[in-house]
């Protein structure tokens, strides 16, 4: 799996725990960390918790992509999955508007993941 297709992947699972707001950026060229975020937010501490478990778990199930790193699992407003090639960020939506990646990352390629434009692909 490329990481443009896992990314996609995350983004989709993201989507099925009710994601809010959830966006890949192509980091490409710009970090030598890693070649995407993808990036969502959660309504609740409870929610926050339940989206990245469920990408954990079915990374791990249905693709065989384990997580190198998890980071926040203690943290109410943060959690970041590392897988690498694509890094997670889980926000609460007031921390989210408060460390503003996406304004940090503005040169990055984004795509805006929606319920409708999912099942075009």
């Amino acid at each position: 799996m490329t990481a443009a297709e896992l990314a996609d992947n995350i983004a989709q699972l993201g989507l099925e725990k009710k994601g809010d707001q959830i966006c890949t950026l192509d980091v490409r060229g710009l970090s030598h960390v890693t070649d995407y975020f993808v990036i969502m937010s959660a309504d609740s501490e409870v929610q926050l918790r339940a989206i990245a478990d469920n990408i954990e778990k079915k990374l791990k199930e249905d693709f065989n992509q384990s997580i190198y790193h998890r980071e926040g699992q203690d943290s109410s407003s943060w959690i970041l999955l590392d897988y690498i090639d694509v890094v997670v960020h889980l926000f609460r939506k007031e921390a989210r508007e408060y460390y503003g990646l996406e304004r940090l990352w503005a040169d990055a390629k984004f795509k805006w993941i929606t319920e409708e434009n999912v099942n075009e692909q």
